[in-house]
């Protein structure tokens, strides 16, 4: 399994208190420094202090735990394969990322809105939008992920203000690019441990497609980082914190001053889960995303040139993009005609 070895040598990430914004302008400048160097050095930190309560997470964590639990065939009768939306639950080893199978299964879970299919001329990203499927014996998923998605969202909003005021531009420069047709995206993931194919692939490499992604783990581990020095390093669990980390837009936002930083999971030993539940606070499928203006443009080295991965400004072909490589049974049943020809 050397392709999936650890480097622990890092022992953890930057731990940032949200919590400090609220405690008067030393704090806040303080946490306004510690969040700049985060962002731009590492791609990802630590949140505590951000007043999502054990109680909220327990509401979540324990129905997600039902979901899993449930047989297998009433999984399946929401599988992600009936959505054109991408909505809905992927079998262990369904999901592809770098060519390649991730060992976990999930259910992914967006905003709850009617079907969109694109009319004559519109982008084909407005398949992205529409229903959820939920599991018919356990309503109260519904009402946890749905809750969730709303609490992050607003967690998120904070977080992002604050981080645009400490590289020094205006807090609400992309609020427009959100609002009430922002198009988060919520996973509730189980990794049951032993990759099929021996590789210890969990989720492979990559980063997120949004702006920034919270992500609640267990106390299992895995989660690993890519560091300056070109290894994936262990982020330990930490009780109680999100581990955060930037996506694509920002890293397109700021020309490359901002980290979009690729990060891995390692599988579990054989008969371990891990249970992880990541959000993604993501702008609405038509925001284009414009430069930011800030003060330290001038030291920005570039988008990362990838010929494997473009880069997109416009939001929703940035994630469309992502979702044909992950899911490629909803691609080929439901939008043949947006793959490359082999």
């Amino acid at each position: 399994m050397t392709n999936m070895s650890t480097n622990p040598s890092y022992q953890q990430l930057p731990i940032i208190d949200l919590s400090a914004a609220d405690r008067g302008p030393r704090a806040r400048a303080l946490l306004h420094a510690q969040l700049h160097s985060a962002a731009h050095d590492v791609g990802f930190f630590q949140l505590v202090g951000h007043g999502v309560s054990g109680a909220e997470t327990a509401a979540l964590t324990s129905a997600m735990r039902r979901f899993f639990a449930l047989p297998e065939a009433e999984r399946l009768a929401i599988d992600n394969v009936n959505s054109p939306h991408f909505r809905g639950y992927t079998r262990t080893g369904d999901e592809r990322t770098g060519g390649r199978q991730d060992w976990r299964d999930q259910l992914d879970i967006g905003a709850e809105r009617p079907a969109r299919v694109p009319g004559p001329g519109e982008p084909a990203y407005w398949w992205l939008e529409g229903p959820n499927q939920w599991p018919a014996g356990l309503p109260e998923l519904r009402v946890a992920a749905l809750r969730w998605v709303e609490r992050l969202s607003g967690v998120a909003e904070k977080l992002l203000h604050e981080l645009l005021v400490a590289i020094g531009a205006p807090a609400d420069f992309y609020d427009p690019v959100f609002g009430e047709r922002a198009h988060p995206h919520l996973k509730l993931v189980r990794y049951p441990g032993g990759a099929g194919d021996g590789t210890g692939q969990g989720v492979g490499a990559h980063k997120d497609y949004g702006f920034l992604t919270l992500l609640l783990q267990d106390q299992v581990g895995g989660l690993q980082v890519q560091r300056e020095d070109g290894r994936f390093h262990d982020v330990p669990p930490l009780p109680g914190a999100f581990v955060v980390n930037l996506g694509e837009l920002l890293e397109v936002a700021t020309n490359g001053y901002l980290l979009a930083t690729n990060h891995r999971v390692v599988s579990p030993p054989s008969a371990v889960e891990r249970f992880s539940v990541p959000f993604f606070y993501n702008p609405r499928l038509d925001a284009r995303v414009e430069p930011l203006p800030f003060p330290h443009a001038g030291a920005a080295p570039g988008v990362t040139d990838d010929p494997a991965n473009p880069l997109f400004a416009e939001y929703g072909f940035n994630e469309l993009k992502g979702k044909l490589r992950a899911h490629p049974l909803v691609a080929e049943r439901h939008h043949a005609e947006l793959l490359s020809p082999a």
